[in-house]
C-alpha cells in the first residue's frame, strides 16, 4: 500500500474529538478505513477551542489511538471547522479564456475561482472554503466542469464559506501540535455530506443536519452543490442539561440517562412471544418463562446514574423534556431554512447526522417540525476497520478523508520535508518513539 494515498480526518467537535486514518479504496468513491479513535473533548465549548491546553491534549490523544490502530503515523491531516463564527455567501467571478482559440484548462478555472473570491470581507475574517456551484461558457450556464470546452468567456457560481480569524488561527494552533501538516480546513456541515448523502439527493435538493454536542450545522444542497450555510449554538448537549435539571443530577448521569432511553427506545414484538407459544418447543412439558414485557418505569440506579434507587418514567422524560427541546432545535434549523430563501425547494427531505442523531425521538421530532422526510444518515462506501465508523458521529471524519480524495489531495513528500515534520513531532511524543518512526519510514 502506498503510503502517499494516505490522509486522516480529525473532526474537532465540542462533544468529542474523531480521527479516521484512510486510504483511497477499490472503487471511485470508496475508501479504506485504516484507524479510528473517539475521545471526549475538553476546552471546547460550542466549536470554538476555549482552553488551548486541553484542547491540544485530547487531539494529540485522539491522533496518537487512531495512529496505534492504523500502525501508521500521520504527515497531512484535515479537519473540520465549526463554531457560530463560521457564515457563507453566495458569489460569482467572470473571467476572459486566456487562449480563447483553445480549450478552457485548469489555469482558467483557478483564475475565475479567485475572481470568486474577490469579496469584501471585515479584517476580522477569512475564507474557508470555496465550493463552486456551476460554470458558465459564454452564457451558457449548468456546466459541472469547463474543462476541455472551447469559449472566450468563463464565469463561476461559487458558495463562499467565512470564519473568524482568531477562531481559525486558534483551531490550527491546536492541530499542528500533533506534528503533521494541516492540508485544509472544512466546515463541518460540508465535511459530513461527503460522507453520508447520495448523489441524487444533492441533485434534487435535501437538507444536511449535523447534530453535535454543542453546535447544529446546516447544508441546504440544490443541484449537487451547497446554496447556504449556517451553523446554530445549539446541541444535542442541552438535551443533556434539562435531564440533568429534571431529574437533579449531574451532568455524567444524565448522559448515562439519555444513551439509555435512546439504546431501548422500541418495545418488544409481542407477536415474537407468541410465536415461541405456538413453537414446537411447546409440547414440551417444560415451563416457558415469557420475556418481560416493556415497562414505562425504570430504576436509575440500574444504569448507574444514582447511587439509590429511583424510578423514573420514560415517557415523561421523553415526551416532557427530551422532544420540547428537539422540537425547539429543529424550529431554530426551520427558521435559517425561511431565511435562506430555499423552503419548499428539498424535495429529497432532511437527512441527520452527529452523535444528535442517536437521540431518542429526533427523527419523529424533525419530522413533524419541518414536515419533510427525515432519515438518519451513516457512512457510506466505506470499507476495512468499520466497525467504530458506520455510525452517525463519525460522518465528520469520514466525510474529511472522502472530501482530500475528492478533491485529488496527494501525499507527495520529499525526504527534507519528512525530516522537518519528523522533528517538529518530537516536542510532542517523545524522542524515542519518532526516531523509530523516521527509520522505519526511509527503510524500503
Amino acid at each position: 500500500m502506498s503510503k502517499a494515498k494516505i490522509i486522516a480526518g480529525v473532526d474537532v467537535g465540542s462533544s468529542k474529538v474523531a480521527t479516521t486514518i484512510a486510504s483511497e479504496g477499490e472503487g471511485e468513491k470508496t475508501i479504506r478505513v485504516l484507524g479510528s479513535a473517539s475521545i471526549p473533548s475538553r476546552g471546547i465549548r460550542k466549536g470554538q477551542i476555549v482552553n488551548i491546553e486541553e484542547a491540544s491534549d485530547v487531539i494529540i490523544e485522539s491522533v496518537e489511538a487512531a495512529e496505534r490502530m492504523a500502525g501508521y503515523s500521520l504527515g497531512h491531516v484535515f479537519v473540520s471547522v465549526g463554531g457560530q463564527q463560521v457564515a457563507s455567501q453566495n458569489s460569482k467571478g467572470v473571467v476572459a479564456v486566456a487562449e480563447p482559440e483553445n480549450e478552457i484548462n485548469q489555469e482558467d478555472v483557478r483564475r475565475v475561482t479567485e475572481a470568486a473570491k474577490a469579496v469584501s470581507l471585515p479584517s476580522s475574517r477569512e475564507i474557508v472554503n470555496v465550493l463552486t456551484r456551476s460554470y458558465s461558457v459564454d452564457g451558457q450556464g449548468g456546466i459541472a466542469d469547463p474543462v476541455g470546452m472551447s469559449g472566450v468567456r468563463l464565469e463561476v457560481e461559487a458558495h463562499i464559506v467565512t470564519g473568524a480569524t482568531t477562531a481559525i488561527r486558534n483551531l490550527t494552533k491546536c492541530v499542528s501540535e500533533i506534528g503533521a501538516d494541516i492540508a485544509g480546513l472544512v466546515i463541518t456541515g460540508v465535511a459530513s455530506a461527503e460522507a453520508v448523502l447520495t448523489e441524487t439527493e444533492k441533485e434534487l435538493g435535501v437538507i444536511l443536519i449535523d447534530l453535535g454536542g454543542g453546535t447544529t450545522s446546516m447544508v441546504v444542497f440544490l443541484e449537487g452543490s451547497p446554496a447556504y450555510t449556517s451553523i446554530l449554538p445549539v446541541g444535542a448537549r442541552n438535551v443533556t442539561n434539562d435531564l440533568a435539571i429534571g431529574l437533579r443530577l449531574p451532568l455524567d448521569a444524565a448522559e448515562k440517562v439519555k444513551v439509555y432511553l435512546s439504546k431501548n427506545q422500541n418495545r418488544p414484538k409481542t407477536e415474537e412471544l407468541e410465536k415461541k407459544k405456538k413453537s414446537k418447543r411447546s409440547k414440551d412439558k417444560l415451563p416457558i418463562v415469557p420475556k418481560k414485557e416493556w415497562e414505562d418505569e425504570f430504576d436509575l440506579a440500574m444504569i448507574g446514574a444514582a447511587e439509590d434507587s429511583k424510578k423514573v418514567s420514560r415517557r415523561t422524560l421523553v415526551e416532557g423534556i427530551i422532544r420540547p427541546r428537539l422540537n425547539e432545535i429543529f424550529n431554530l434549523v426551520g427558521m435559517e431554512l425561511k431565511k435562506s430563501g430555499l423552503g419548499g425547494m428539498t424535495p429529497s427531505g432532511v437527512v441527520l447526522c452527529g452523535g444528535g442523531a442517536k437521540t431518542v425521538g429526533v427523527v419523529d421530532s424533525a419530522r413533524r417540525t419541518l414536515s419533510l422526510p427525515v432519515r438518519v444518515g451513516l457512512p457510506q462506501d466505506v470499507t476495512g476497520l468499520v466497525d467504530d465508523v458506520l455510525t452517525p458521529e463519525f460522518a465528520a471524519s469520514v466525510g474529511l478523508v472522502k472530501y482530500a480524495f475528492k478533491k485529488g489531495f496527494k501525499t507527495n513528500k520529499r525526504f527534507s520535508n519528512l525530516v522537518g515534520q519528523t522533528l517538529a513531532k518530537f516536542k510532542v511524543r517523545g524522542l524515542a518513539e519518532r526516531a523509530f518512526d523516521l527509520v522505519k519510514s526511509v527503510l524500503p
